[in-house]
């Protein structure tokens, strides 16, 4: 199992296309995004090449590769227009997968001893543990916050890890 983590892509075309690349570099088996994939939201400045439309036409093509959940910029309108399920939130395994404006390590949910929590939202890389769970903040591929730089992750049996762009680890 390798899957590519990613979250707020904000509607960035660069970014999708970036996904893109480091799904098929990694020989990935699904993506799983966490949220705000269309819409830049209105605290948020326009991405670098802002187009939804062009993520849309990237990311589409994926839509059985990929597991995504909604994040507090999406909305109706963007499930109508993407031909991947947007769900609440997902578990997989021992993962649960959020945006984390609802489930964070400051809003901790009851979940099994050893879970781990795979969130965005603050655009901030960061990793806790709050009552034996472990959350993890992948921060964003596209508008990165708190000088962090841009970012994804991989996840496989060895567990999560996050990088730069440039495939420097930040997180293990």
């Amino acid at each position: 199992m390798k899957y590519l983590v990613v979250t707020d892509i904000h509607g960035s075309s660069e970014s999708a296309e970036i996904i893109v690349e480091k799904f098929n570099k990694f020989n990935c088996e699904k993506i799983l995004i966490l949220g705000d994939i269309l819409y830049h939201g209105p605290r948020n400045d326009l991405p670098l090449n802002y187009n939804p439309k062009k993520v849309i036409s990237i990311l589409n093509p994926l839509a059985d590769k990929i597991i995504a959940v909604r994040g507090n910029c999406d909305a109706e309108v963007d499930q109508m227009v993407l031909d991947f399920k947007i769900n609440d939130d997902y578990k997989l395994g021992k993962y649960y997968l959020t945006h984390g404006h609802h489930v964070n390590y400051e809003k901790p949910i009851k979940l099994e001893t050893g879970s781990i929590v795979l969130h965005g939202h603050t655009h901030i890389i960061r990793k806790d543990v709050v009552d034996g769970v472990t959350y993890v903040n992948i921060g964003s591929i596209t508008l990165p916050k708190n000088n962090t730089k841009r970012c994804y992750g991989l996840l496989d049996e060895e567990g999560i890890k996050v990088f730069d762009l440039d495939d420097n680890l930040l997180l293990n």
